[in-house]
């Protein structure tokens, strides 16, 4: 058998030009160890640096992370009814809501979706909790996707096809992008047209309450009526948004 393998071909002899070589089991032996050392060093390195890769994935702002479905909130029968209450709101602001153009009609249709949105998650319990958790902020971000269009006719493509692409998975990071664009546009136009800077001024002070109101829901969670409080405060703030499309 050894020798065999040693023994180089006759097949090609006779055929100039041709040179044939013996080939040594050892070396192809040699070769495959080499192959399965590189291997092996390749994932013990994955398998060394995992746990840190898995810390700098975990520490990922939110705004990357899926929507995460909180079930702490209403805790009890009178937290529901407060939170299905306070989401009635939106749907009469979308009813009022100017609807000049396409645009405008658009808005006020996904603000009536969200205060409905919000009414089903809130008065949901069980598995299907966390689809309308899903469902409900998706609704926002596309009310405020809605919104920055109607101010702008002309928003970037790419930024709207990013919108539009980012708003099933993140849509928490799509709605603080528009949010942030509307908010420019709104202290662009107070100081502009003087008789928008009385609503700009509530238009403030009632975001900046409905900021610290969600991030204190987030970090008290257990505290009841503070959502119902945040759809209030969020409440006020639309209706001086609509301000913008009269």
């Amino acid at each position: 058998m050894f020798c065999t393998a040693l023994r180089p071909s006759k097949a090609l002899d006779g055929v100039n030009g041709v040179q044939v070589v013996p080939r040594s089991p050892f070396a192809l032996e040699e070769i495959n160890q080499q192959r399965e050392f590189q291997s092996t060093h390749d994932k013990s390195f994955f398998t060394a640096n995992q746990p840190l890769l898995m810390q700098v994935w975990q520490q990922r702002p939110s705004c990357l992370r899926p929507v995460r479905c909180c079930m702490k909130g209403d805790q009890n029968f009178q937290e529901t009814v407060a939170n299905v209450l306070t989401s009635l709101p939106f749907i009469v602001l979308g009813i009022q809501a100017p609807r000049r153009n396409l645009n405008s009609k658009l808005y006020a249709n996904s603000l009536i979706g969200v205060g409905v949105a919000s009414t089903l998650y809130h008065s949901s319990r069980g598995k299907l909790r966390m689809y309308l958790r899903w469902a409900d902020y998706t609704m926002i971000a596309t009310a405020t996707v809605c919104l920055s269009r109607a101010l702008r006719n002309e928003n970037p493509k790419l930024l709207m096809a990013a919108s539009a692409l980012l708003l099933p998975v993140q849509p928490l990071m799509v709605s603080a992008v528009h949010t942030g664009m509307m908010e420019v546009a709104f202290a662009k136009r107070a100081l502009k047209y003087p008789e928008l800077r009385m609503a700009h001024n509530v238009h403030k002070m009632s975001s900046l309450l409905g900021g610290v109101l969600f991030i204190a829901d987030d970090v008290f969670p257990r505290t009841p009526f503070i959502h119902a409080a945040w759809h209030l405060a969020a409440a006020v703030g639309v209706g001086t948004c609509n301000k913008l499309l009269e």
